[in-house]
C-alpha cells in the first residue's frame, strides 16, 4: 500500500493529464475533501487517487467530469467525506504536535530575525532580549488556542468558498483583514500580559537557533505521521 505522501505526489503528476474543464472540476473536489481535517489522510488520498484514475479513463473515452461525478460536485464530495473513516488518535496527536512545533518555530525565528535586523540595520535594539519566564508561559498558553481558532475559521471559509465563484479581490482583502486582526489579537495578548517570573537574557542568534530546532522537530513529526 502506497503511503499518503506518495499518493499526493502521484496525484499532482497525474492531474496534469486532465483537460482544463476536468481539472478545474476535480481540483475543486480535491481541495474540499482534503479540508476535512478530521478524516484519515491515508484513506482520503486513496479515494482521491481512485477518483482521478476513474476520471482519466473517462476522459480518454470523451466523457467529462460532470458525466462521471454529476452536476453537483459538492454533494458528491460530501457523500465521499461521509464514508471516510475518522483520523485515529495517534494521527490526531501527531498533527497537533506538528502544528504546535511549526507555530513555535516560525514565531521564534521571526522574533530572532526581527532583533537581528533591528540591531544591525536600524541600530534600534540589542542583540540580547530579556524574557520573564512566567510571562512567556502565559503568552504561549494564550497564543496557541488563538492561533488554532484563527486557523479553524480559515478552514471553514475555504470549505464554504469551494465550488463558488468568489471575487478574488474581495477574497484577498478579506484575508488581509483577517491577517491584520490575527496580528492585532496576538499583540494585545502580549501587551496586556504582566511581566512575572524569573528573568533570562538570551541572544537573538540563540533564539533563531531554537526556532530552527523546533522547525526540524516539526518536520520530523510530519514525516513520522506519513
Amino acid at each position: 500500500m502506497l503511503k499518503a505522501k506518495t499518493l499526493i505526489e502521484e496525484n499532482n503528476h497525474k492531474r496534469k493529464q486532465l483537460n482544463k474543464e476536468n481539472k478545474k472540476y476535480y481540483e475543486e473536489m480535491l481541495v474540499y475533501i482534503r479540508l476535512s481535517y478530521d478524516k484519515s489522510e491515508q484513506e482520503t488520498e486513496e479515494i482521491l487517487t481512485e477518483m482521478l484514475d476513474h476520471l482519466l479513463e473517462a476522459q480518454q473515452g470523451g466523457r467529462s467530469a460532470e458525466d462521471v461525478f454529476g452536476n453537483d460536485p459538492k454533494k458528491y464530495a460530501d457523500d465521499i467525506i461521509g464514508e471516510l473513516p475518522k483520523m485515529i488518535t495517534k494521527d490526531r496527536l501527531l498533527l497537533g504536535a506538528m502544528a504546535l512545533l511549526y507555530f513555535g518555530a516560525y514565531s521564534t525565528i521571526f522574533l530572532g530575525l526581527f532583533s537581528v535586523i533591528a540591531h544591525y540595520v536600524f541600530g534600534l535594539d540589542s542583540l540580547y532580549r530579556e524574557f520573564y519566564l512566567g510571562s512567556v508561559a502565559i503568552r504561549a498558553l494564550l497564543s496557541i488556542p488563538i492561533a488554532f481558532l484563527f486557523m479553524y475559521f480559515i478552514l471553514l471559509y475555504l470549505r464554504w468558498a469551494s465550488f463558488k465563484n468568489v471575487n478574488k479581490v474581495a477574497e484577498f482583502f478579506l484575508f488581509w483583514l483577517w491577517g491584520v486582526a490575527s496580528v492585532g489579537v496576538f499583540m494585545l495578548a502580549i501587551y496586556f500580559t504582566p511581566e512575572i517570573g524569573p528573568t533570562m537574557e538570551v541572544s537573538a542568534f540563540y533564539i533563531i537557533l531554537l526556532g530552527m530546532l523546533l522547525l526540524l522537530a516539526g518536520r520530523w513529526t510530519k514525516n513520522k505521521g506519513q
